[in-house]
């Protein structure tokens, strides 16, 4: 998935170093917490040589997943532990694994809402696996973070929007789309990006490639704004005007991160 997806081309790519690309295909898995992982993987890597990292992207969950940490770690979830409680509670109702709870961590059973059989199954798993029905502290990047955010008017933004449809059409999405549809199902969940469902019904015939590129404008230009509505609870974060002396604004507020050491702490740390 390399067109309506803007992977950076082959001479991007030589120009500077990317990673996280090309991790999975299209009908695997992969959650934030996957994402989180093959990050800070990178990040690391990156920081042991000496490195600054930048993390691009615009999907908020990620971002925050990569930098602030997941709300609830995924270690202490287990598929075959939950199948087991939720057949014990379809079969035996909720009393028993609320009596369970209580006896592996009664603090952590007062602190959750009792009544609701999906938090008790979670919390139990969470204390069987790990010995307390407590979520852990979410951990995020361990060394020092800057956030920059790009903001267009929202005209600009449109025809942005339009001019990059317009482009990926050009550069061979649908052919791209042709050949994914020979190998996969077209409701997968990564089909679901920007482009890719509208390239389908129009090789399907049941649009036109106007109607196609008009529906793409609309559907990225509602993510939009969620993206806006996302970024404004995220706390910290620089707000740029996009466009022409971006990115001079941007070196200026990353040049002392440019120029700092990683913390002795931190160096090699995995």
């Amino acid at each position: 998935m390399d067109v309506a997806t803007a992977k950076p081309t082959p001479a991007e790519r030589a120009a500077a170093p990317h990673h996280c690309l090309d991790l999975v295909d299209p009908d695997e898995p992969f959650s934030a917490a996957d994402y989180r992982a093959a990050a800070l993987d990178a990040l690391h890597g990156i920081a042991d040589r000496g490195g600054t990292a930048l993390l691009v992207g615009g999907t908020g969950l990620y971002l925050r997943t990569v930098a602030r940490g997941l709300p609830v770690d995924v270690r202490d979830a287990d598929p075959m532990v939950r199948a087991s409680l939720e057949e014990r509670l379809a079969g035996d109702g909720l009393e028993p694994l609320l009596d369970e709870l209580r006896t592996r961590d009664p603090a952590g059973a007062v602190a959750i809402d009792q009544h609701n059989p999906r938090r008790v199954v979670r919390a139990l798993e969470r204390a069987i696996i790990s010995g307390t029905a407590r979520p852990p502290e979410p951990e995020g990047y361990p060394a020092p973070v800057t956030w920059l955010g790009l903001r267009m008017e929202p005209p600009a933004h449109r025809a942005r929007i339009r001019a990059r449809i317009e482009a990926h059409f050009a550069g061979g999405l649908l052919e791209e789309a042709a050949s994914l549809r020979e190998r996969y199902p077209e409701d997968l969940r990564a089909f679901s990006a920007m482009g890719y469902r509208e390239a389908f019904d129009v090789l399907a015939g049941r649009c036109s490639m106007e109607e196609a590129a008009e529906r793409d404008a609309v559907r990225t230009w509602a993510y939009v704004r969620r993206q806006r509505t996302w970024f404004r609870s995220e706390p910290g974060v620089t707000w740029l005007a996009a466009g022409e002396g971006a990115g001079a604004a941007a070196r200026a507020r990353i040049q002392p991160w440019l120029q700092a050491t990683p913390p002795a702490d931190y160096a090699g740390r995995r």
